[in-house]
């Protein structure tokens, strides 16, 4: 395929400007130059038509039109005839002045020279009132104003290529300039690698597009920076989750290979269907996670948050000790995925349960164009340093507020939170007298 344009932005954008201003220049000059002339054409044939109207004047007062040059003193150019087509041509003259410049072909019929005689005149005419006459009249163009459309003519002719061409030089020199601070920042941004994400492009002082993308890619690099340490965390953390329970199961799988007849094979499986659970619950918490994290599209539809309360507290195993009851004071329609919203109130009424001394209090209600979820509990609450710590991943804090045999891998409250992120929502710890309380506020559909 052939390639018309040039591959460089500077020469397509000098080409593009030296294109407009050669088309604006030269229809701005060809109107000029057109407005010049027509100024010219049409002060001739003003100036014919007042003529042609002096002439009937004097025609129509009784004046003979071979005694019109006697009594006109204003100049040539002019013809009186029955018919003004035929120029009084049709015999030759009866008599011609001393001058020779006036022609009489009859009562009827005169000529007063240069009429006719210049293409470059403009014409009027007209009948006297009675009809008897025909009056015609010539004009020269104003030589001095031709002259200066032709000079204009040949200043234009060659000043639009010129400028154009200037135009051009200057766009291009411009558009280098601008460029540089592009070629910088290509220059930074080939040589960042996974490895040297804190790495920023230079931002140019102009204030101009070009700093607004070198800010633009500071903050992409800057995400991405903040993404790949969050995900080798992530990763660390899960690996360390994974290696415990895998630990196990290995020891209790050698030390029953080693002394078969000592030990009791039943108890060592069951020990190590416990760790594969944990490991299948956690495999399932980071795949969610990841899902998550990649926002990727669940299936949407409108979820009554009241019928999501009553049917999670129906199906919820009870527990010793621990009362879970609800408060429905409205029931909000939200837009989400059911079972991932079922899941964010299975996690936060699992933490709270946890660390409850006796109950636990969900809340639903509505307020600000939202609707509003509240778990409470009456444990020891939340650290005020530690209510932004919480939703981390893979964080517990202290043996108060959570127990390494039931406490998980302290990713509840971080799926909570991510879900309800992509549910445009927000999770946050609220302020509490006593006890821990949870706030989950979603968008109403």
């Amino acid at each position: 395929m052939v390639r018309i344009l040039p591959r460089s932005t500077r020469w397509r954008v000098a080409l593009f400007a030296a294109l407009a201003s050669a088309l604006v220049l030269g229809l701005g000059s060809y109107w000029f130059v057109s407005t010049l002339q027509s100024g010219l054409v049409n002060n001739a044939r003003a100036r014919a038509s007042d003529k042609v109207d002096a002439l009937v004047a004097l025609l129509d007062s009784g004046v003979a039109p071979e005694d019109i040059p006697k009594r006109y003193e204003k100049g040539g150019g002019y013809m009186i005839s029955t018919e003004v087509m035929n120029r009084c041509s049709t015999g030759r003259p009866d008599r011609l002045p001393d001058d020779q410049v006036v022609q009489i072909y009859g009562p009827d019929c005169v000529i007063v020279m240069p009429y006719g005689l210049d293409e470059g005149q403009e014409y009027a005419g007209r009948a006297t009132n009675d009809g008897r006459h025909q009056v015609a009249a010539g004009e020269r163009l104003d030589p001095v104003g031709l002259e200066t459309v032709a000079t204009a003519r040949r200043i234009l002719w060659g000043g639009v290529p010129a400028a154009a061409l200037l135009v051009g030089a200057v766009a291009w020199f411009a558009v280098r300039r601008s460029l540089r601070a592009v070629g910088a920042i290509r220059a930074e941004v080939d040589g960042i690698r996974a490895r040297d994400l804190g790495r920023r492009v230079p931002v140019p002082d102009s204030g101009d597009e070009i700093t607004e993308l070198a800010v633009t890619m500071n903050a992409m690099l800057a995400r991405l920076d903040e993404s790949v340490r969050r995900q080798s965390r992530f990763t660390a953390d899960a690996s360390h989750e994974l290696r415990t329970p895998l630990a196990s199961m290995r020891t209790q799988l050698e030390v029953q290979l080693a002394h078969p007849d000592r030990l009791d094979w039943r108890h060592s499986i069951e020990n190590a269907v416990l760790d594969v659970s944990r490991m299948e619950t956690l495999t399932g918490d980071l795949l969610l996670l990841s899902k998550l994290d990649a926002d990727q599209p669940a299936g949407a539809a409108r979820i009554a948050l009241g019928d999501l309360v009553t049917r999670h507290l129906a199906a919820r195993l009870p527990r010793d000790g621990v009362e879970v009851r609800a408060e429905i004071r409205a029931n909000p329609v939200v837009r989400g995925h059911a079972g991932r919203l079922e899941r964010l109130l299975r996690n936060l009424a699992d933490n709270a349960e946890r660390h409850a001394g006796s109950s636990v209090t969900i809340t639903l209600d509505e307020a600000g164009g939202d609707a509003v979820l509240t778990v409470r509990d009456d444990g020891p609450g939340i650290p005020a340093e530690h209510r932004e710590r919480v939703f981390d991943r893979f964080v517990r804090l202290d043996a108060d507020r959570a127990r390494e045999d039931d406490g998980g891998a302290g990713l509840g409250l971080a799926i909570a939170a991510e879900i309800a992120r992509t549910h445009g929502g927000s999770l946050r710890v609220a302020e509490s007298t006593s006890g821990g309380c949870l706030e989950l506020r979603l968008p109403l559909a």
